[in-house]
């Protein structure tokens, strides 16, 4: 039997990936002044001890404008490395890949937490920090709803200096020890608010048509690529489908010039322009509802791909690969679910029998009770022992 696509090797530039399945960035809004706390620590390495080939650290922010909330975590002063490089020696010492995401938020900013009910925050908030330096800027004086805050339009001077907080953020990420890097250009953020006919009204070189919106998130890949080693793979999140005017064939003309400026892979997302969200939508109530994207882009801009949204079960992960729609499988809210979703998609596509994917403090017990007579199978393999026995 040939081992799985979603369990080989996959080397980009000098990294090495053990297998194709990555975590996908998520927001924890668990930091406090843009710092790392234990939680962080938790939650990479829940999933690195899982078995994932790359766990990638949430949306951290360039610049303190650029928090969305009081929780965001930061790389905008290099007091922010060391805490940083606790999560990635330990997400290092399980046998996966460290990587994180940087952001911008733009006018999705100086918001409460989701579960907060995301509305504009104030200055007498138990965690407000510096509230003077939290301006909120973005393409145009556009707000992302009715009930958010109107955001300041940046001036044509203030671009540039945006710019470079990108590139220097990617430079304290590197002496944090992570080994790629995703900027994140999805989800209603900054760089798809310049990309957006709805958020981007101007009337300079960064505005009007497709080329000259595009023109910050090039702009901010040069930046990123030349404060980035060459030999560090350099992966963008685009939302390929916005539903608001930018789609998959401006993505697929963006994602040619996101390669010729050193960018490895496209991380395939959708959504996040408009205030509802894409999870709401009638596609997405399908498994591999976003997988189009990743493979039209792999297909037409010639790039590797990486496919997420709703993307659940092992035998789904591995026909996508199989079939040449991807090259990696991003997974977020299933792995909340199930922390060690690769071990057990290892088990089922018969990738591991051993458990030596793991750390041993897992492995070897795991491995023990497989080799055991134990008659049963795993909690994930169904829904309980009277199902098994019907």
């Amino acid at each position: 039997m040939s081992k799985p696509l979603l369990f080989t090797p996959l080397q980009i530039r000098s990294v090495t990936l053990k297998n194709r399945i990555v975590v996908a960035p998520m927001h924890q809004y668990a930091a406090r002044e843009g710092f790392a706390t234990d939680w962080h620590l938790m939650n990479a390495g829940k999933y690195a001890a899982g078995g994932a080939g790359l766990m990638m650290v949430e949306s951290t922010k360039v610049e303190r404008r650029g928090a969305g909330t009081v929780g965001d975590l930061g790389l905008w002063k290099d007091e922010f490395i060391p805490g940083l490089k606790r999560i990635t020696d330990f997400i290092k010492a399980q046998g996966a890949t460290a990587a994180i995401q940087i952001g911008h938020s733009g006018r999705k900013a100086r918001l409460t937490r989701p579960w907060e009910g995301q509305v504009p925050l104030t200055v007498d908030h138990p965690e407000m920090f510096d509230w003077e330096g939290w301006d909120l800027v973005a393409p145009s004086a556009i707000p992302h709803s009715d009930r958010m805050p109107m955001p300041r339009a940046f001036s044509r001077d203030e671009i540039p200096g945006v710019v470079g907080h990108f590139g220097d953020a990617a430079a304290r990420a590197h002496k944090a020890g992570f080994d790629i890097l995703e900027i994140h250009g999805a989800h209603g953020y900054l760089v798809h608010q310049f990309l957006s006919p709805v958020a981007n009204r101007r009337n300079d070189e960064y505005g009007g048509s497709d080329a000259n919106r595009m023109r910050f998130a090039l702009e901010v890949a040069e930046c990123v690529r030349a404060n980035w080693p060459l030999d560090k793979p350099l992966f963008m999140r685009l939302s390929c489908e916005d539903d608001a005017g930018w789609g998959p064939e401006q993505s697929v003309v963006l994602a040619r010039e996101l390669k010729l400026r050193g960018v490895d892979v496209i991380d395939c997302s959708g959504g996040g322009i408009l205030e509802r969200s894409p999870m709401d939508s009638v596609r997405a109530r399908k498994y591999g509802y976003q997988v189009p994207y990743a493979d039209k882009l792999r297909q037409e801009a010639g790039v590797m791909t990486m496919a997420v949204g709703h993307i659940v079960h092992a035998d789904q992960a591995e026909a996508i690969l199989a079939s040449g729609r991807a090259d990696l499988i991003a997974m977020a809210r299933e792995m909340m679910y199930n922390p060690n979703w690769a071990m057990d998609a290892a088990q089922k596509l018969g990738a591991d029998p051993d458990f030596a994917n793991n750390p041993s403090a897992l492995g070897w017990w795991l491995g023990k009770r497989a080799k055991s007579a134990f008659e049963g199978v795993p909690s994930t393999y169904n829904r309980g022992v009277m199902a098994d026995v019907e």
